[in-house]
């Protein structure tokens, strides 16, 4: 086993944050911010990213969501400086790096096809960014060591890739990603290739590493999941441009538009007038066809302007008659017919009809087998209906 150089807790085993011979912490890295500064990229008379601004801070995990063609994988590509920018700036922290070549830039990538050598040991895979960096034996060890403990894989420094997991095999690719301390680290996809199981053991790993570096984290997946339950921003495109961009609940609780409302979850979108003055709440109240709702809309919508509104499935409560109901913050929708219900366990699913429209409901932890041909009123919260734009 090798030697510990960390210092030993009270249990008897080594602390891995501080280090005996420099007594610093284990994983002190140089990290930095990331700024993009009118980003743009065209393949002729293609424009692939247009004019993308970004500031992401010290530290952050953030992520480029979105589907195929938006963009993503261009501007990841163009930060790691296998792409030249059509125009715009690339900052790590102070240092502008849009003409640096790749090895210069001194940033990690963790690829979706793991891209490990099948010759070579998995100690060998995460040494070899220091090779090319000449780095002495004995540091290359350490450094070997201590990327492997970081992503639990000490054990296995000695097998071939192919004698791996799929999640083995991408936490070996993480750990040479961060063996030579990169300023950042770029993931492209990392986790497309794994099962669903393997995915949500990764999420978390991520997280941690996250946590435990301070290293920013630049993230391109079309995942919506995986977005949601690591990033601290989400930056969501389409067409190249940024359509919103802000913290996990911000883009999915407030969608700003009715793209990122579909595309962050499910929706019901229904169409209505402002009708009045806004309320003490922050909300007015919207005329539609399932009945008078309170919602959250812009301030440039005043009475009388159409506006469609996002309701999510689980925001929506099946009222029973003895069930006590908060008026002054919820509103009360019209009496619908449920005409499909769809049990899951921890959750239903019911599609209610009401005044001729047709209304997706989420039910957690249900409490009857089916609504199924069944009348129920349904109520949601105000500020859980939200107006978008088309």
């Amino acid at each position: 086993m090798r030697p510990s150089i960390f210092e030993d807790r009270e249990d008897g085993q080594a602390d891995s944050s501080r280090c005996r011979k420099c007594n610093r912490d284990r994983y002190a890295f140089d990290v930095t911010n990331l700024r993009l500064v009118n980003l743009r990229k065209e393949f002729d008379q293609t424009v692939a990213v247009e004019d993308v601004s970004i500031d992401i801070p010290t530290g952050s995990l953030f992520f480029l969501l979105g589907s195929s063609g938006c963009g993503k994988t261009t501007i990841l590509r163009m930060v790691a400086g296998f792409v030249k920018p059509t125009r715009g700036t690339i900052l790590f922290g102070s240092r502008d790096v849009s003409k640096l070549p790749p090895e210069k830039r001194n940033a990690g990538m963790v690829f979706q096809n793991y891209a490990l050598w099948p010759h070579m040991s998995v100690a060998q895979n995460v040494g070899f960014g220091l090779d090319v960096r000449k780095m002495s034996t004995s540091d290359k060890k350490q450094r070997i060591g201590e990327s492997l403990d970081l992503v639990r894989m000490s054990e296995y420094a000695n097998r071939l890739p192919n004698q791996l997991s799929g999640g083995q095999q991408q936490r070996v690719a993480l750990a040479r990603a961060i063996a030579f301390r990169p300023d950042l680290l770029l993931l492209d996809e990392p986790l497309s290739n794994l099962d669903a199981k393997l995915r949500l053991e990764m999420r978390a790993e991520i997280r941690r590493i996250s946590n435990e570096l301070k290293i920013t984290m630049l993230y391109v997946t079309h995942d919506q999941h995986e977005a949601l339950s690591l990033a601290d921003q989400i930056a969501v495109m389409r067409g190249g441009r940024i359509e919103q961009l802000g913290t996990p609940r911000d883009v999915y609780d407030r969608p700003r538009t009715r793209f990122v409302a579909e595309f962050i979850g499910e929706t019901n979108f229904v169409h209505g007038k402002v009708v009045g003055a806004r309320g003490a709440d922050g909300t007015v109240s919207v005329e539609t066809p399932i009945g008078t709702l309170r919602a959250i809309v812009p301030e440039s919508k005043t009475d009388g302007s159409d506006v469609t509104l996002s309701i999510r499935p689980e925001s929506l409560r099946v009222i029973e008659t003895h069930d006590a109901v908060n008026t002054a913050s919820t509103s009360l929708l019209m009496l619908g017919q449920c005409v499909e219900s769809t049990y899951l366990g921890s959750t239903a699913q019911h599609a209610v009809v009401v005044q001729g429209h047709r209304i997706k409901v989420f039910e957690a932890n249900p409490r009857h087998q089916s609504f199924a041909g069944k009348d129920i009123r349904l109520g949601v919260m105000h500020k859980q209906v939200v107006a978008v734009c088309e």
